[in-house]
């Protein structure tokens, strides 16, 4: 009984921290509603647009763009679409041509670039990624150590297939289709952990039963919030894309339904998730980009009849309040994560970063859908 006691205790002791070190947690009925939504993520794509961060082509503003996008279809902004364009102008149309062991994330900001296109019908506005994707699907990958394929880290899978699918759609293209299934079932059999149905970041993070082994303070293994982020955020945007009676689609369908399932299992309290998701109580306070992308995967989910909306329209309501309460006065969303590649204790209120704005911005644009 004294044991049953003190973990009761212990249970809303850890409840209360993570109210006091992250986002507020209060319901408000506008939270759901049509016009609060639009006028919201107009409020945050200025407060983003004013304070600009990174190369405009970088992988970062390829998720802000994505988001951005999703703002503009969702309140019919003049002033989003014009920013839309000022960046493909800016960026004169072109992934980041770097060419190296991230080259994945080259071209995160070409989804934009296809979906301009789509709009205004200019080849000038696809031709650069053509031209880039024909080298990236045939120049040789240089394997070196860690680097064992070319989408060896699971944040890729958002950096490179929605561009990729996007192209493929458009143009009909059927090759692009299948080497991004190629591509992303690579990544998939190396980084994909079937009995979590989670990601590992990279191969560092998998268990090899060997004395390098590493895992979270309280044994389990880490699996990193924003990279998993990350991938739902990609694996969503792909199926967005992907016609019904692709051969394919029931992978990625499957694939997706495992993901949400165990997501949804391992919500926080406050509607968010932790930098590392089987180790909440050594991440107090939630992380607003990994969680961002959740809620729109699970939103996209259930608008799209491919999740039950008894079981998960609660968890995306929850998690859109959280997101909410992480938003200050001028439209700016706090307790972002800062770039790197697993689980860290490093940001607070005043965290931000431009792909936290994307993921929130996409939230919105599936949120807005749910019907009551």
């Amino acid at each position: 009984m004294k044991k049953e006691r003190m973990k009761n205790f212990t249970m809303l002791l850890s409840v209360v921290i993570l109210f006091q070190t992250g986002c507020n947690f209060s319901e408000n009925e506008n939270f759901f509603q049509q016009e609060y939504i639009k006028n919201l993520m107009i409020k945050v794509t200025k407060w983003q647009l004013n304070n600009p961060k990174h190369e405009l082509c970088d992988w970062t503003n390829g998720a802000f763009y994505s988001g951005m996008f999703a703002a503009w279809k969702t309140t019919g902004s003049d002033e989003i679409y014009k920013a839309l364009m000022d960046m493909g102008e800016k960026t004169g149309w072109k992934p980041c041509n770097t060419w190296n062991l991230a080259r994945a994330n080259d071209i995160t900001i070409s989804q934009t670039h296809v979906e301009l296109y789509r709009i205004e019908k200019k080849d000038v506005m696809i031709r650069p990624f053509i031209d880039s994707l024909n080298v990236f699907m045939t120049r040789e990958f240089p394997v070196q150590g860690m680097f064992v394929q070319e989408w060896w880290w699971c944040d890729a899978l958002f950096m490179a297939p929605p561009s990729i699918v996007k192209l493929g759609v458009t143009l009909n293209n059927m090759d692009y289709l299948r080497y991004n299934d190629k591509m992303f079932r690579s990544c998939y059999d190396l980084l994909y952990d079937k009995e979590e149905h989670l990601f590992a970041r990279d191969i560092l993070y998998l268990i090899k039963g060997t004395d390098k082994d590493i895992r979270e303070a309280n044994g389990q293994k880490i699996f990193w919030g924003r990279g998993n982020g990350w991938v739902a955020g990609g694996l969503t945007l792909v199926l967005d894309e992907l016609p019904s009676d692709y051969p394919e689609r029931p992978f990625y369908e499957n694939m997706f339904k495992e993901m949400m399932t165990k997501l949804a299992s391992i919500q926080q309290p406050d509607g968010l998730w932790r930098c590392s998701l089987l180790d909440p109580d050594s991440y107090p306070g939630g992380e607003v980009s990994g969680s961002g992308f959740f809620c729109y995967a699970m939103a996209w989910g259930i608008n799209n009849g491919l999740l039950d909306k008894k079981i998960f329209l609660p968890v995306v309501k929850k998690a859109w309040i959280g997101l909410n309460g992480c938003l200050n006065d001028e439209g700016r969303l706090g307790w972002v994560q800062p770039i790197g590649d697993n689980p860290k204790k490093n940001f607070s209120e005043n965290s931000w970063e431009v792909y936290g704005t994307g993921a929130f911005l996409l939230a919105g644009s599936e949120v807005i859908k749910l019907k009551k």
